[in-house]
C-alpha cells in the first residue's frame, strides 16, 4: 500500500502512469505517476489536502490547454478539473465551476441572451485556466467580465472580487499564490441571442482562417512583447515554417508552435530557444513563452 493508493478513495476516476499526451492540446507529454479527475469542489479540495499532508507533489490543470509537459512526465499527482462543470445563471450573472470549458460557457451565455463572452467561444481550456492566465482574444480579456472568484486558500474557501485578483496581461493573483480556483462569477449584459451567435460565428470563422487548428498546439506560444506582436517578429525573422523534427512554427500563423504529428517536448523547447535567440539577435526583443512549461 502506498499513499498513491489512497488517492482512489478520494476520487472515482484515477489513472496511473497515464501519458499526458492524451490529455493536453499539444498532444505531447510523458506519464504522470497518478492522474485524478474530481467531479466536485469537495473532491478537489480533499485531493489537494491529502497530497499536501503526504508531501506528494500536486499539479492542478484544467483541460490541458496552454501547457507543454516534459517528455519525462510529471511526478506526483496531476489533477484535471474538467469534470467539474456546474453552472448557475442569475439574471445577468453566471457562476461557473473552474472545470467548465470556455466554449461551453460562451454557448450557455449565448443561449441565455447574455453578451460579453463571445470572444471566448474559440479559446481552448476551462474557466479556471482562463482566470488563472487572464485569457483573451480579439481585444477582450476574461478579467473584464469577472465579478468574483472563489478560491481554496490554506484551509478555507475565500472569495476575491475581480479587482482583488490583480489581473494583468496573461497574469492573475492565482499565479503568485497556492490558492485553487474553484469557480468564477461573470457579469454580462443582455443582448439578442441571434446577435450574439452572429458574432461568435464570425470570430470562429476568423479563427479557422488564421489559426492552425488542424494540428496540436497550445495556442499562442509567446506573450505579446510591449510595442510588438510576437507572430510578426517571428515571421519577419524568416522563421515561419521553421521545424525541429515534428515541432514547427506554424505556416499559417507564426505566433503558434504546432505538433505536426510526433513532436516531443524537447523538440518544442529546442524550437523555442532558436526562435528566441533569432528574434533577440535581429530585433533586440526577448520573447517570453505564454505556455506553461511543466
Amino acid at each position: 500500500m502506498t499513499p498513491f493508493d489512497d488517492v482512489r478513495k478520494l476520487c472515482e476516476t484515477v489513472l496511473t502512469n497515464e501519458p499526458m499526451s492524451r490529455h493536453t492540446s499539444f498532444k505531447i507529454g510523458g506519464p504522470a505517476d497518478v492522474t485524478a479527475f474530481p467531479k466536485t469542489k469537495d473532491e478537489l479540495i480533499s485531493l489537494r489536502n491529502f497530497c499536501c499532508a503526504e508531501k506528494i507533489p500536486v499539479t492542478v490543470l484544467g483541460d490541458g490547454a496552454n501547457v507543454l509537459v516534459s517528455d519525462a512526465g510529471i511526478r506526483g499527482v496531476v489533477i484535471f478539473t474538467n469534470k467539474m462543470t456546474g453552472m448557475e445563471i442569475d439574471g445577468t450573472k453566471i457562476r461557473a465551476d473552474s472545470g467548465l470549458r470556455l466554449a461551453a460557457l460562451a454557448e450557455k451565455a449565448a443561449r441565455a441572451g447574455l453578451s460579453g463572452l463571445e470572444f471566448a467561444c474559440g479559446i481552448p481550456g476551462t474557466v479556471g485556466g482562463a482566470v488563472y492566465m487572464n485569457a483573451g482574444a480579439y481585444g477582450n480579456d476574461i478579467s473584464e467580465f469577472v465579478e468574483a472568484v472563489a478560491l481554496f486558500s490554506g484551509a478555507e474557501i475565500i472569495t476575491k472580487s475581480g479587482a482583488e485578483m490583480d489581473f494583468g496581461y496573461r497574469r492573475s493573483f492565482a499565479q503568485t499564490s497556492d490558492a485553487l480556483i474553484l469557480d468564477a462569477t461573470f457579469s454580462l449584459s443582455r443582448a439578442e441571442p441571434e446577435q450574439i451567435r452572429e458574432k461568435m460565428a464570425d470570430l470562429n470563422s476568423r479563427r479557422r482562417k488564421s489559426q492552425p487548428l488542424e494540428f496540436g498546439s497550445a495556442g499562442s506560444f509567446f506573450k505579446r512583447p510591449e510595442g510588438h506582436f510576437a507572430g510578426k517578429l517571428i515571421e519577419d525573422a524568416g522563421l515561419k515554417g521553421f521545424r525541429v523534427n515534428d515541432a514547427q512554427v506554424s505556416e499559417k500563423h507564426a505566433g503558434f508552435v504546432v505538433n505536426r504529428k510526433n513532436a516531443t517536448a524537447d523538440d518544442v523547447l529546442a524550437l523555442m530557444r532558436h526562435v528566441q535567440s533569432t528574434v533577440l539577435e535581429k530585433f533586440g526583443v526577448q520573447l517570453e513563452p505564454e505556455v506553461r512549461i511543466l
